[in-house]
């Protein structure tokens, strides 16, 4: 019987988990990225003895494929994709391909932001207590985990991409943080079309599934209104009181879920911030779902690291504070960055615009920042919308030229704020490099 043939296109993390899980369920496996694919993924490929090729996409080798798998970066309108929709190929991904072949229970988070706190401090409570792999958009691929782990849980941090191209995929518990403006690139600019992406992760579940959302989100609650759906709902809020669900009251967190109820201070939270609170009800609402014990979950939040480039302190000089916060790509994540901001502040924003709108940031401008250092090739929009607002503005294409002038204009007391709001692919390989270089350059002072 002939193989049936998944080809890959992109040679990143999800890409060679992909080829290994497909080699070893016995598909005739080839991998094929525009770019160039890592000497590191490159040397997995030969070793495991799997075709690929990288700075071309050789239709004659991808066209004939019977399942193609398709990294979330590759835009849908790329035009070896447009070929593959013609011609009825189904184009998935990671997520959807690596989901048949597990029967471990799937927590799936999405969201503007949050995604990766709630993700990561999720599995910092479920793993005291359960055999649980952390994958999707962190960590190692979720195919590299299903071939070599035996884990019977999954938390997974899912993007609107990697959701677009989902068949079947269905979380036993799915997570949505928040719905902002983010990526209308992508989307015909339509917010419409964004939220509609995120709200895929429950495209497949049914009543014995739970949907864990913000209730406070007006976006979520306006699109759940006019499109209900399967899902038993758990909302989550700081200023309404859930019967089903999380809600602030006073200084406690309070769970609820058919009548069990677990009370939780929000005082000795390890994560400061109101957006953190919230990420704290959306994990500790899955923990209890799952029965991990009420002393566990409590624990759990209180001793929790945090993520890295997420509002990260790196080091204090002179009494000024650096703040590494580079996995702020959107307007909404550079909110509750300047938000918890509690000293006048020095912010290095800038990059590649994915169509923002500054308006909602203004407030905190005028109370908060001293200086804004514009880091991006194209910072003439950024100039243009603050220029007013603050005293020094200047801009500058290299990390480490922001980080001496921030050293120059800060003062004993204040913070010294990296917190973009637009994507780093100007510039940097990615936010990660971008904050890496950050501090680097902090530690160079």
């Amino acid at each position: 019987m002939k193989k049936e043939r998944l080809v890959i296109l992109g040679g990143g993390e999800s890409g060679i988990g992909t080829a290994l899980l497909g080699k070893a369920k016995g598909y005739e496996v080839f991998v094929s990225d525009k770019g160039v694919i890592k000497e590191k993924y490159k040397e997995v490929l030969i070793h495991n003895e799997i075709e690929w090729e990288d700075n071309k996409h050789s239709e004659e080798k991808i066209l004939n494929a019977d399942v193609i798998m398709k990294s979330p970066g590759i835009p849908p309108k790329a035009e070896i994709v447009q070929r593959l929709i013609v011609a009825h190929t189904p184009v998935i991904s990671e997520i959807e391909f690596a989901s048949k072949y597990t029967e471990a229970t799937i927590v799936g988070i999405t969201g503007s932001n949050g995604k990766t706190t709630t993700a990561s401090l999720t599995h910092h409570i479920l793993k005291n207590e359960l055999n649980v792999g952390l994958a999707g958009n962190i960590g190692d691929s979720f195919a590299k985990q299903v071939l070599e782990s035996n884990y019977s849980n999954y938390v997974l941090e899912i993007s609107s991409f990697q959701l677009d191209d989902i068949i079947d995929f269905k979380p036993h518990i799915a997570i949505i943080t928040n719905i902002t403006p983010d990526h209308l690139d992508r989307y015909d600019y339509k917010f419409e079309n964004y939220i509609a992406s995120k709200f895929r992760i429950a495209i497949n579940q049914t009543k014995e599934d739970y949907l864990i959302y913000d209730a406070d989100d007006e976006v979520i609650i306006n699109h759940l209104k006019n499109n209900p759906v399967q899902s038993t709902l758990l909302p989550f809020s700081l200023t309404k009181t859930i019967e089903n669900g999380a809600y602030l009251d006073k200084e406690s967190i309070k769970i609820t879920i058919d009548n069990d109820q677990i009370i939780m201070p929000t005082t000795n939270l390890a994560l400061e911030g109101k957006h953190n609170i919230k990420n704290a009800m959306a994990a500790s609402t899955v923990a209890h779902l799952l029965k991990i014990r009420k002393q566990t979950i409590r624990e759990s939040l209180e001793n929790f690291q945090g993520v890295e480039h997420r509002l990260e302190e790196v080091l204090k000089i002179n009494k000024v504070q650096y703040i590494n916060d580079s996995k702020a790509t959107n307007v909404n994540a550079t909110y509750y960055a300047l938000e918890s901001m509690d000293a006048p502040t020095v912010w290095i924003v800038g990059g590649q615009d994915k169509g923002n709108d500054y308006n909602e940031l203004f407030q905190f401008v005028n109370e908060k920042v001293k200086a804004i250092i514009c880091l991006g090739v194209d910072n003439e929009k950024l100039l243009k919308t603050f220029e007013g607002m603050v005293d020094i503005i200047i801009e500058t294409q290299f990390m480490s030229e922001a980080v001496k002038i921030a050293y120059k204009v800060a003062e004993m007391g204040d913070n010294v704020l990296l917190s973009p709001a637009c994507a780093s692919f100007d510039l940097f390989e990615n936010y990660e490099d971008r904050g890496r270089q950050f501090k680097n350059a902090v530690r160079n002072l």
